[in-house]
């Protein structure tokens, strides 16, 4: 099953892990970077290694590393846990060669945070070892300088059409900062949802029941979708009862509604 939420967890807060994996989070994202005080990144990655030891069963979890710590990824993976890791700020895919060696076969979701990193997107979503990946949105309106929602919604569109063309699942969009402003993170990721995103990152556990409802498919949307494939079970184009269309073009998006 695709996940459609994730929580960030800072490392040095080790009380909360367990919190998070309670809160119903598709995925449990350990953070070694933005969230952790560079004081405090020693004991961040020795709390997450502490926990990785005997995490909780059934829970997916990655861990964000820092850029260039290479200590950090052969400390996650010497605990042997099944994890993924967050690689940031990453802008050539050479750059991951390197880290994959380190990983030792630990799925990677790269994080593309620069315009040098939109231009090499197709690349890096190519890459052999990178499973997923995502726009880091604070990083990038700092790069660029433009806060209009187009240059947002431009951003997102070109990952999705990398992600995409290399065979990876449409990108989950970026954190949403303002935690109080419900409203504005349901039509934030609402947009992301109509732009082709699936999914989204929080960064508290009060967004993450807005986030599932906006990318769960209401009743209309599944019965659209078993109208479609029933109607074309045999091939070519039909006719749903409402007197709409289908072709084969549109199984696709009808199988994604239906996915459990």
């Amino acid at each position: 099953m695709r996940p459609l939420t994730a929580l960030y967890v800072p490392g040095d807060r080790p009380e909360r892990f367990d919190k998070a994996v309670a809160s119903g989070a598709d995925v449990v994202i350990l953070d070694l970077e933005d969230a952790v005080p560079e004081r405090s990144k020693a004991e961040a990655l020795a709390n997450i290694v502490a926990w990785l030891g005997s995490p909780p069963p059934g829970v997916s979890v990655q861990v964000r590393v820092n850029e260039h710590a290479a200590h950090e990824i052969r400390a996650v993976r010497a605990t042997g846990a099944a994890v993924g890791l967050r690689i940031p700020k990453v802008e050539d895919p050479r750059e991951l060669d390197g880290i994959a060696v380190l990983a030792e076969g630990l799925p990677l979701t790269a994080l593309i945070e620069s315009a040098r990193g939109i231009e090499h997107a197709a690349a890096i979503s190519a890459h052999p070892a990178v499973h997923e990946v995502a726009l880091g949105e604070a990083d990038l309106a700092s790069d660029l300088g433009g806060t209009d929602p187009l240059v947002r919604d431009h951003l997102r569109v070109r990952l999705l059409i990398a992600a995409r063309a290399a065979g990876l699942p449409a990108p989950m969009l970026s954190a949403y900062p303002a935690i109080r402003d419900l409203d504005g993170l349901r039509a934030d990721t609402e947009r992301g949802k109509a732009l082709g995103l699936r999914g989204r990152v929080a960064v508290h556990p009060a967004q993450l029941a807005v986030i599932r409802e906006v990318f769960a498919p209401d009743e209309e949307d599944r019965a659209w979708a078993r109208a479609v494939v029933d109607a074309l079970e045999g091939g070519g184009v039909a006719t749903l009862a409402d007197g709409q269309m289908v072709d084969p073009a549109m199984l696709g998006r009808a199988r994604r509604i239906l996915e459990p």
